[in-house]
């Protein structure tokens, strides 16, 4: 059966009888690996409403299970999988679902969101949460079917890439319609930055969760549902859906490229011209290749057509095919606005059809493209100056512009050999055994890459890099432009800022712009809403979702504290983990001017400190990034 179809019997809700709303708990299935016990509790509705979904079901787990100084890819660690109500309803782009664990990168909290369809099968297979704990002792795979829960064997699998995988995981179940989440080559071999997949080309990206699937020698997870997620009111859902189609994504400007040619159209010309763009590990000059890369480029010469997630109509995901000297396969999707840049741009890479492969070699392997892509233009910048020679990288003349060899260092990456096994650890461990200055070369927050947005042109979003519990995550951050005009600030009306704020500025005002656009952000992998979907919107719309999904009378005070609450256990485990303030701390080269090319300036670093610690005042923590006592309290983390 093909995904349309399979979403069509959803709408109608062919399948087991519905549960009606409210009053349904929250489902928690536990598989312990160590001791192949399998079991499922129930968690009542006010334990549901109070942490959402999503990130926050999984940092109150996390935050309540995993110990202190618990080693990231040892037994002790957890990997849970999380649903909102939402997930899997007629919702719009309701299938997205949360992954999270201690990363091994970090050494802190992982919090991650993924679309494809498989959040959305665990849901009809009658669950809301799937924690992973203790570590097989072969390799194996995990099947749900409905209530029929069996660890398997998975010692033919192992090796496999994603695409192989998932074929493989369908024929031993002789179930062509199974959702699979999985690790490639790359998890299995602990790259710090393995990801984990769901199908070949929908990455759970960041933190390193591949490498902690991989250490509990869990190679994938198939799940078939048979059930129809509970609706209070779906003529209510319908309406949505109806403004979100008719109203919400043809006004918005951004909506309407992701239908035309994903994330990273035509529109990068223009940000490259602003300098927006990394460009040579962050260096900074101007990237006339651009044009031969960005989305437009793929849609005239690779692409093979457009697919969605679950409930989506704007199928935003690029389908890309060639021939030699590449073969790029569809079945792994193309590169989005963040393996443009990373695999692109950083590396200073403008042939699209390398560029493809090494996106098609990090979703085979499930590496994160933002972090292969960052660590190998920092092995670029160390081997141009000399910090790497070709008896370290074993030939490999690892040059800016190198396509080839791009395409070799993420084989490499994934196999951890050769040059590739140093690169496998990051760019911060990799500095590290180098030695001679290379730290100043790596661009990271807490051991995590960056996303691929200038922050030295946007000091906000580079707050955010800074405070977010993930390290330099993208995904839950606020862009400076929203505050710099009259049309963004309507957003924030309803919270009680009016006035436009310079994109240089990083003041108590936009701070506290800042924090609250942040918390609207954190929302969204709360409830898992599409970031992309529901991009501007306020806090009006989750709430009307809510309610119409669950029948809670849910408002915009309640949505806000939830975020709150969610932030600051993410924020506890991170402390109990022994993080503190000196790890929020940008890298160095943020706070240098750029070498060349547009928009040169740099951040300030006493003003950036100021401005992290006012957010921590604002958030109810100390000045050293600790919630306070009385903030715990406030928000029942620990009721």
């Amino acid at each position: 059966m093909n995904d349309t179809k399979a979403e069509m019997e959803q709408e109608r809700g062919e399948g087991r009888a519905e549960k009606a709303w409210p009053g349904c708990p929250c489902r928690l299935l536990r598989v312990n690996l160590s001791t192949g016990e399998v079991s499922t509790e129930e968690r009542d509705e006010r334990y549901y409403r109070k942490w959402l979904g999503g990130s926050g079901l999984i940092a109150d787990i996390l935050l309540k299970e995993v110990p202190a100084g618990a080693d990231p890819l040892g037994p002790e660690n957890k990997l849970v999988f999380a649903l909102s109500p939402i997930t899997g309803t007629p919702v719009h782009a309701s299938g997205r679902n949360g992954v999270g664990a201690k990363s091994p990168l970090s050494g802190g909290i992982a919090l991650c969101q993924v679309g494809e369809y498989w959040g959305a099968e665990l849901k009809k297979a009658g669950y809301d949460v799937l924690v992973v704990e203790g570590q097989a002792d072969k390799p194996v795979y995990l099947s749900i079917h409905d209530s029929e829960v069996t660890i398997r064997d998975a010692g033919a699998m192992w090796g496999l890439r994603t695409k192989e995988t998932q074929a493989a995981v369908r024929a031993d179940l002789g179930d062509e319609r199974a959702r699979v989440a999985m690790i490639g080559p790359g998890g299995e071999n602990g790259v710090l930055f393995a990801c984990i997949m769901n199908g070949p080309f929908d990455a759970a990206g960041r933190g390193g969760l591949g490498a902690v699937m991989g250490s509990k020698n869990l190679k994938a997870i198939a799940v078939r549902g048979s059930g129809r997620p509970q609706v209070y009111d779906r003529e209510g859902v319908k309406a949505i859906n109806s403004w979100l189609r008719e109203k919400h994504w043809k006004d918005f400007w951004l909506q309407q490229v992701l239908v035309e040619y994903g994330t990273g159209g035509p529109e990068m010309e223009g940000m490259e011209a602003i300098g927006h763009l990394p460009v040579k590990n962050w260096r900074g000059a101007p990237f006339p290749g651009i044009k031969n890369i960005h989305g437009g480029a793929m849609k005239e010469r690779l692409s093979v057509g457009m697919e969605g997630c679950f409930g989506c109509p704007l199928r935003c995901k690029k389908k890309l095919k060639s021939g030699a000297p590449y073969y790029i396969d569809e079945a792994y999707g193309g590169p989005e606005y963040e393996g443009m840049c990373s695999l692109g741009t950083n590396c200073g890479v403008d042939d699209l059809e390398a560029l493809a492969k090494a996106n098609e070699v990090c979703n085979a392997n499930s590496l994160d493209v933002i972090s292969a892509g960052t660590t190998i233009s920092f092995a670029m910048e160390c081997f141009e100056k000399g910090l790497l020679t070709l008896a370290d990288t074993g030939g490999l003349e690892l040059r800016f512009g190198n396509g080839p060899a791009l395409v070799e260092c993420c084989e490499l990456i994934a196999r951890r050999e050769g040059i590739g096994a140093l690169l496998a650890e990051g760019s911060r461990r990799a500095a590290a055994k180098i030695g001679r200055g290379a730290g100043a070369l790596s661009v990271e927050v807490k051991g995590v890459h960056p996303g691929m947005h200038e922050a030295r042109r946007l000091p906000a979003f580079a707050l955010g890099f800074m405070v977010n519990p993930n390290g330099a995550d993208h995904c839950a951050n606020v862009h400076d432009d929203l505050f710099a005009s009259e049309h963004g600030m309507q957003d924030f009306h309803s919270v009680g800022f009016y006035d436009p704020v310079p994109f240089e500025d990083i003041g108590p005002y936009k701070v506290g712009l800042f924090k609250v656009g942040h918390i609207r952000e954190f929302l969204n992998d709360c409830l898992l809403l599409c970031h992309l979907a529901f991009v501007g919107v306020t806090y009006k719309v989750p709430a009307d979702i809510i309610s119409k999904v669950t029948g809670w009378e849910v408002e915009a005070a309640e949505l806000i504290r939830t975020s709150e609450r969610v932030l600051t256990a993410a924020r506890l485990f991170n402390v109990r983990q022994g993080l503190s303030a000196d790890d929020d701390v940008l890298p160095p080269r943020f706070f240098q001017p750029k070498t060349e090319g547009p928009f040169v300036a740099a951040l300030n670093a006493e003003k950036m400190d100021k401005a992290k610690k006012y957010y921590y005042t604002l958030m109810g923590w100390d000045e050293n990034g600790v919630p306070l006592p009385e903030r715990v309290e406030e928000l029942g983390i620990y009721d």
